[in-house]
């Protein structure tokens, strides 16, 4: 059995098979690649791939708890033996659990708005190249609500307004919901991620990796 590669390249893989899922052929054709992340041929479209996660004491915390094996009696015994097989958790009551090697890439998230202020700047600079259109997919640990994602809508809007180059959509992936917000008309569109879904998304990501490792 070839052992699934968990990294930061799997985040760009699942929020590819995401968005090709969810939300059709706009996105049939993209590719992972760098600056940015996912784009298509044609150079019509770039997506920038990242994570962010609250910066305090207590989100830290959660994240060194949260480890295979600690709190999970009421996880199935298939649940039980995927976390500690792949240590990967993702969608596990609610985002709620966290395997190992999870842990150790969100550990490296940053803030949203840090993390969206510095995304914005780099495109603006043109950072990611010549693109037709950039969208910006970002997964977060943070349970948003769907006014606090209108306002970061409201505030990435607000940080390119002047900039000659800029992100057209937000996508925010919560455990069980992504949020794809477009940035022109400030319009937040919630689609539902069930618990099977995302299983598939992470199947399909750590196949990505074996067909092409």
């Amino acid at each position: 059995m070839i052992e699934p590669k968990f990294d930061t390249t799997f985040f760009e893989r699942y929020a590819m098979i995401a968005l090709q899922t969810v939300l059709g052929d706009k996105y049939a054709n993209l590719v992972n690649s760098d600056r940015p992340d996912l784009q298509d041929a044609d150079r019509s479209l770039g997506v920038e791939v990242t994570r962010s996660i609250k910066e305090n004491k207590t989100e830290a915390e959660m994240l060194v708890n949260e480890l295979a094996g600690d709190n999970i009696f009421c996880i199935d015994e298939a649940d039980l033996q995927n976390i500690k097989l792949y240590g990967y958790a993702y969608g596990l009551n609610y985002g709620q659990y966290m395997g190992e090697l999870e842990k150790r890439y969100w550990s490296l998230a940053l803030p949203l708005k840090r993390i969206i202020k510095s995304k914005v700047h780099k495109v603006a600079d043109g950072f990611y190249g010549d693109f037709d259109q950039f969208e910006l997919f970002i997964f977060t640990k943070d349970d948003m609500t769907r006014h606090e994602i209108q306002l970061t809508v409201y505030y990435m809007t607000e940080l390119q307004n002047n900039n000659a180059i800029r992100y057209s959509k937000l996508h925010i992936a919560q455990t069980d919901k992504l949020y794809v917000c477009d940035l022109k008309t400030q319009i937040v569109e919630e689609y539902p991620i069930s618990k099977s879904l995302c299983r598939m998304f992470y199947q399909t990501a750590v196949g990505e990796e074996q067909k092409n490792g």
